[in-house]
């Protein structure tokens, strides 16, 4: 296997909407190359990067795919991401590992919400990035007013290197503005092209958009600027090179053609990456933390140089039939060979790697040594995960983790069969690994298992893999809400004598408190206020953890009481029949009846919700907060999008990113934080405690 180092690397993420045709194009990448001697078809299933059963399925990427092929000399990563925003952790951690990106347009509905989305990330991740309007063969493209919707929607300094001879159904030739050529492609999908000049009745306009794009080249360097209002003009070695620097800076973002499922244009696009991006030496050196001082400031710059000590980052695991865990990582320093033996600086627990593979999808190729700059993947290490760093002993760095969204919805998981709770955790526990952005939590004062992620495919796909790997059923179930009881009024003096016998010796328990209320956010206070040992000093704690139990379960709703201060001042005992049991029983039961008579009342969690809509949305969005019991906090401006900032009870947020998807034809994204507790209104109240009650009664009965 050939060994490539560093300047002959390309790493790029394709990103875009779902259905924009990513992995079309990518299949036909590794085709054109000679990588794959068939093109496979989505439609088909038997395309090299979307492998898994759920994709085949579904039709749909799921996951992110690592792909390569070799274009004239150059090796090219190729990671094929997901387009639905459900999957947009896939999405992050590739463009963490890539040093640019090709973003999807449609050539008939332009750019859509998950292109909005990743264009955000490009921005994030201060990737290069070009665009490329893809499914021009689509009978009703309109390559002219994508262009013009995409420079309004996502940047000025978009400008087109190519357009297309005729779209539609007779797509089959651009115009390439850098070769002042027509490439016309072979309507047989093996994309190759031949070069002849430009029609007289296209050369005027051919000329314009090159004068337009020279122009806006050399904007992008002073001394290019000064070159051009000298000249009037650049060299094609001073294009090249502006459109590199510019590319890299992520002053210029240059638009081709293409349809990727015919093989047209995709040839062209290899030949701009290879001649364009930045190889990885070229990009901004990662920036990483000394090992047990990421919080103290201790930088570490790290140069892509394939003789310095080795450091990797491991931006993704997997689980493969008959392979178990691979993961997937990036070389940012050094080289790493089979047999090396390094230090997961994340955890400080020693590794040694073995087999290493670069990938195509689930097919691999073992190689025996992997230098900087370059994506590959090794099996069965045993303490490294997603976002863990490894180096050599002479260089203890950490780099930063993925900043992986937050989760949007949540639902509680039922079990189908007894016995299966341990294998269930274990299967969402795999299931995280592969997946942070899935994330699960044992609720111990709820008794339920919540899982949350970034929409409602999201965690049905993980159900379903959880069946499909692990064999075991679980229904979703809305999931509880942690609703908390407390008090208004006081119960100043509150009496419960525990008596009781039944031959031999019995029990007694006698207290009086006082129970008033704390300010929120007060917990529990417990005073022993008795004076002359009418209660013996050793009973006391007996009483307060009666209190303690009794607040747990609660008293009108099942809810954990809080904000609640309890005085004993007084009691009495009995010589033999009185124990700190007998104790206990009298706290728990005489707190009880004194909250009942102390006014109570529920309080529900409050979340401070962001949304993120396009303006023409507003009216709906704010109307739709409103009718959930929201409070509209104010409005912000992010370009075309408007955020709203509003507080909204936990329970009216069930679902609700879909329901926000489905109000904005899923141009809405919502981000949620806990923000405190406040007094339930009392017919909601009244509600959950007759629910409680009726509950209760049936438990019972």
């Amino acid at each position: 296997m050939k060994e490539y180092t560093a300047d002959i690397v390309r790493n790029i993420a394709l990103i875009g909407h779902g259905g924009s045709g990513k992995t079309s194009l990518a299949e036909a990448c590794l085709f054109t190359s000679g990588t794959i001697n068939r093109l496979g078809k989505v439609e088909e299933g038997n395309t090299i990067s979307d492998y898994r059963p759920d994709e085949i399925e579904r039709q749909i990427s799921i996951n992110s795919s690592i792909l390569f092929c070799d274009w004239k000399g150059v090796k090219v990563n190729i990671l094929d991401t997901p387009g639905y925003t459900d999957f947009t952790g896939e999405v992050k951690s590739a463009l963490r590992v890539a040093d640019a990106a090709v973003i999807f347009l449609k050539a008939v509905e332009g750019g859509e919400v998950g292109t909005e989305i990743v264009w955000r990330y490009t921005k994030e991740f201060n990737n290069g990035a070009i665009f490329v309007v893809n499914k021009l063969d689509n009978e009703n493209a309109d390559f002219d007013k994508v262009v013009a919707a995409s420079k309004d929607q996502f940047t000025h300094d978009l400008i087109p290197i190519q357009f297309p001879v005729k779209q539609g159904l007779g797509f089959e030739a651009i115009v390439d503005l850098l070769r002042m050529k027509v490439l016309s492609y072979t309507r047989d999908s093996k994309g190759k092209y031949t070069e002849s000049d430009i029609p007289a009745d296209m050369k005027a306009k051919a000329d314009g958009m090159r004068e337009q794009l020279i122009e806006k080249i050399a904007e992008v360097d002073e001394k290019l600027l000064d070159v051009f209002f000298t000249n009037g003009t650049l060299t094609d070695q001073e294009i090249k090179d502006g459109l590199r620097l510019g590319i890299r800076k992520r002053k210029i973002h240059p638009l081709l053609c293409s349809a990727g499922s015919h093989n047209v244009g995709v040839a062209s696009i290899l030949d701009f990456i290879v001649d364009y991006f930045p190889n990885p030496m070229e990009v901004a050196p990662a920036i990483g933390s000394m090992a047990g001082n990421t919080a103290n400031g201790n930088k570490v710059e790290l140069k892509c140089d394939m003789n310095a000590q080795p450091v990797l980052f491991t931006f993704k695991t997997v689980s493969e039939p008959h392979v178990g865990d691979l993961s997937y990582f990036r070389v940012y320093s050094g080289a790493v060979s089979p047999g090396m033996d390094l230090i997961n600086n994340t955890n400080n627990k020693p590794e040694r790697l073995a087999q290493l593979f670069i990938m195509n999808g689930k097919e691999r190729k073992e190689v025996g040594k992997i230098f900087a700059g370059d994506i590959g993947a090794v099996v069965k290490l045993k303490d490294t995960h997603t976002n863990n760093t490894l180096s050599s002993k002479a260089m203890s760095v950490v780099l930063p983790a993925i900043p992986l969204p937050d989760p949007v919805i949540s639902m509680a998981i039922a079990t189908k069969a007894k016995g299966d709770e341990d294998k269930i955790a274990n299967g969402l526990h795999g299931l995280h690994e592969q997946d942070l952005t899935f994330v699960m939590a044992v609720d111990p004062e709820l008794h339920q298992t919540v899982i949350s992620g970034q929409g409602e495919l999201h965690l049905n796909t993980m159900i379903n893999r959880l069946k499909a790997k692990y064999g075991v059923e679980v229904e979703l179930v809305e999931p509880k809400i942690p609703y908390r009881e407390t008090i208004r009024g006081r119960a100043n003096e509150v009496e419960f004598k525990h008596k009781k016998q039944s031959g031999g010796r019995g029990q007694y328990g006698h207290v009086w408190l006082k129970i008033e209320p704390l300010q929120r956010g007060g917990g529990f206070v417990f005073e022993d206020a008795i004076v002359g040992g009418v209660v013996p000093g050793r009973f006391v704690p007996a009483v307060e953890k009666g209190i303690a139990e009794a607040m747990v379960g609660g008293v009108i709703s099942g809810c954990k009481v809080v904000d609640v201060k309890v005085t004993l001042f007084d009691g009495s005992y009995h010589d033999v029949d009185s124990d700190e049991h007998s104790f206990k029983i009298a706290g728990r039961m005489c707190f009880k009846k004194g909250f009942k008579d102390a006014k109570p009342i529920l309080l529900e969690p409050i979340y401070e919700i962001e949304v993120t809509v396009p303006e023409d949305y507003m009216g709906d969005v704010m109307g739709d907060i409103s009718s959930r019991r929201g409070k509209i906090l104010g409005m912000d401006t992010d370009g075309s999008h408007q955020i709203i900032k509003a507080l909204v009870p936990l329970k009216e947020l069930h679902r609700y990113s879909t329901t926000l998807r489905s109000m904005t034809q899923g141009r809405g994204l919502h981000r949620q934080k806990f923000d405190h507790y406040e007094e339930m209104p009392r017919e909601v109240a009244d509600k959950i405690i007759s629910e409680h009650d009726k509950h209760k009664v049936e438990e019972e009965a």
